[in-house]
């Protein structure tokens, strides 16, 4: 029988979420301190106290639930539990990356702690939206991005 992971997306997030198996394994420990020292961010407090206002600004919402799925899948992973196959909801694709080999831990948390400050910080609130897009080449996917900018007077930052 084969196994596969789903890794969450934004908004599965909750204040204490992840402080039983941090407090439970040391493997899960691990990750969440690794993670706060290339951030620069106190992921523990931030995921295990909060305040929820803080918890879901999605700069620190999208490290967070990355940073406790990894520490997750890793106590698995001890537990000689692990999946053939990974997939993730939005944010969750990245988790999924990083348990397949695809993303170093170091590159991935790196990459969404830009992706959350950018989306949190650089688009006006409501006013933007994502697609994923499969099988298409950078200069008609850039060609789109411009269409779509005109026609919607929008600011685009499609470049590949």
């Amino acid at each position: 029988m084969k196994r596969a992971f789903l890794f969450q997306g934004q908004g599965a997030q909750t204040i204490g979420m992840g402080k039983d198996i941090y407090e439970k394994y040391e493997e899960a420990k691990e990750v969440y301190e690794k993670a706060s020292q290339i951030t620069g961010i106190d992921i523990q407090k931030l995921c295990f106290e909060g305040p929820e206002e803080e918890l879901n600004k999605t700069q620190n919402t999208q490290i967070a639930i990355l940073v406790t799925s990894l520490a997750i899948q890793k106590v698995l992973e001890k537990n000689n539990i692990k999946a053939q196959y990974a997939a993730g909801l939005s944010l969750g694709e990245y988790s999924a990356l990083i348990y397949a080999n695809m993303l170093s831990f170091e590159e991935g948390i790196k990459l969404i702690q830009k992706r959350g400050y950018y989306m949190g910080n650089l688009l006006p609130k409501e006013q933007y939206e994502m697609a994923a897009v499969i099988g298409l080449n950078p200069e008609k996917i850039e060609k789109i991005c411009a269409e779509i900018s005109k026609n919607r007077k929008i600011y685009s930052t499609c470049k590949l």
